[in-house]
């Protein structure tokens, strides 16, 4: 009887082991080689799924996007806007190895045309869906309406970006994270 093998199973769990890799030597230490030596398969099998480290980086950079919209899916409890940011803020294992390997992705962009052209659709992606909470806010009369919903948006990033860094490098709590973008929220209501 042939074995079944679920493709997609298979792709996450060599995406899985170029995370590991990126988040504890750094993307130049990702080759198709040392991704099916830390997933414990053959090269073959790594080609078999990726013709070249480049798509398999390309691949890597949307399994991250996925798995950032799964949390937010998960935290939309506590209100979409605070979800999609907080979503960013690296408070536990999982969310600082993507975090870790999203920075490593975004030095790649600053060399690579095509990994640039992927952060900067990104970027205006999740601009975008932090500007439309924005004007959903103040149509429900949550914010201010004399705000600039995408101005808002953009500070509201960059506070986010800043308390990331400051997270991997122990600066913040997870805790005094959120309460300073809560702190910041607060204000735009």
């Amino acid at each position: 009887m042939p074995k079944i093998v679920d493709h997609d199973q298979r792709r996450r769990q060599l995406i899985d082991a170029l995370w590991r890799i990126a988040s504890r030597d750094g993307l130049e230490a990702v080759s198709l080689g040392q991704v099916a030596a830390e997933a414990g398969v053959s090269k073959g099998l790594v080609q078999h799924y990726f013709r070249s480290k480049g798509e398999m980086l390309l691949h890597a950079t949307t399994y991250l996007r996925e798995r950032v919209e799964q949390r937010i899916a998960a935290r939309a409890g506590s209100g979409q806007l605070r979800a999609i940011l907080l979503a960013f803020l690296p408070v536990d294992e999982e969310s600082r190895t993507e975090m870790l390997v999203a920075n490593a992705f975004f030095f790649r962009a600053l060399r690579d045309p095509a990994m640039a052209e992927r952060f900067e659709r990104g970027n205006t992606g999740l601009r975008q869906a932090v500007t439309d909470q924005i004007v959903a806010a103040q149509q429900r009369g949550e914010m201010a309406v004399d705000l600039d919903p995408a101005q808002e948006a953009t500070v509201l990033l960059a506070l986010v970006d800043g308390l990331a860094s400051g997270l991997l490098l122990g600066h913040h709590t997870p805790e005094s994270a959120e309460a300073t973008l809560n702190y910041q929220l607060a204000k735009l209501g």
